[in-house]
C-alpha cells in the first residue's frame, strides 16, 4: 500500500510566506526559506511554494527565492506561480525544483503539459486545479490567475484533460474550503480521485488531523496539503503523522 504524504505550502508573495482565506485577505506569516527549513526538520514529505500573484501580475516566479528555499532541503520539492513556457520550467528545475506546478498556463495552453512531460518526465509536471462549486452547473468549476478568474472547465473533464496529456500529479484546492480549517472537500477530492488514475494532493480546509484522515479514507487523496495550522503551529507535521499512524493510515 502507498503511504500518504503530508505537504505543507509556502503561499509566497513579494518575498514572504502569506495566507487569507478563500484566496483573499492575506497575512504575512514569515519567511519562507526558515519556514521551509523548519518544515524539512519536521518530517514533512514533500514542500509545494506558490507564488501566487506572479500570474496575476503578469510575471515570472522568483528564481532567487526558489534557489534559496531549495538549497535548505532533503525533500522533494514542487514551485508553482507565473510558469508560461519551457524555459520557465528548465529555470525553475535548474534552480532546484523537483517538479513544477502549472495552473493559468495549462489552461491557457494545454500543449504545454504534454511538451513539459516529453522534455522532462511525467514525474515532474504537476497540475495545480483551483476549483469552486458553481450550482448551476451542479458541479466544481475551473480557477485560474490565483483564484481570480473562472473558466468554463468542469472539473472532472478538466482532469482527464491533464492526465491524458501527460500531467504526473494534480494539485487539487477547494477555493470554498480554502483557508476555513473545517475539513478538506471531501466530495470534489473524492470526485477528481475517481476520474482520474494520477495522484491527487487535496488541499484547502485543513484544521486538524482528523481531516487528514477523512480525505485519505473518504476522498482516497493520495497527499494532504496544508498551510495555516503549521504556519501558525496549531498542529504539526508530527503530531499529524502521529495521529494517522495511531488511526491505520500509512504514512511515512
Amino acid at each position: 500500500m502507498l503511504t500518504k504524504r503530508i505537504i505543507p505550502c509556502l503561499d509566497v508573495k513579494d518575498g514572504r510566506v502569506v495566507k487569507g482565506v478563500q484566496f483573499i485577505d492575506l497575512n504575512d506569516v514569515g519567511d519562507p526559506v526558515k519556514l521551509a527549513s523548519y518544515y524539512d526538520k519536521q518530517g514533512a514529505d514533500e514542500l509545494v511554494l506558490l507564488d501566487i500573484s506572479a500570474s496575476l501580475e503578469g510575471r515570472k516566479t522568483m528564481i532567487d527565492v526558489v534557489r534559496a528555499v531549495a538549497s535548505e532541503l532533503t525533500i522533494p520539492f514542487t514551485v508553482g506561480g507565473g510558469i508560461n513556457d519551457l524555459e520557465d520550467i528548465k529555470s525553475l528545475l535548474r534552480a532546484g525544483a523537483d517538479k513544477v506546478s502549472l495552473n493559468t498556463a495549462a489552461v491557457n495552453n494545454p500543449n504545454l503539459i504534454s511538451e513539459g512531460a516529453r522534455f522532462w518526465g511525467t514525474q515532474c509536471i504537476v497540475v495545480a486545479i483551483d476549483a469552486k462549486f458553481d450550482k448551476q452547473l451542479g458541479s466544481w468549476v475551473v480557477y485560474t490567475h490565483g483564484g481570480k478568474k473562472q473558466t468554463r472547465l468542469e472539473v472532472a473533464q478538466w482532469a482527464r484533460e491533464v492526465v491524458m496529456r501527460g500531467a504526473g500529479e494534480i494539485l487539487l484546492t477547494s477555493m470554498d474550503q480554502d483557508g476555513a480549517k473545517n475539513g478538506f472537500d471531501i466530495a470534489l477530492t473524492k470526485y477528481v480521485s475517481e476520474a482520474t488514475s494520477v495522484p491527487v494532493i487535496a488541499s484547502g480546509g485543513a484544521g486538524e488531523a482528523e481531516h487528514f484522515q477523512e480525505v485519505f479514507l473518504k476522498g482516497r487523496a493520495n497527499a494532504a496539503l496544508a498551510a495555516s495550522i503549521f504556519h501558525y503551529k496549531e498542529t504539526s507535521v508530527i503530531e499529524v503523522k502521529d495521529y494517522l499512524r495511531r488511526a491505520g493510515v500509512h504514512v511515512r
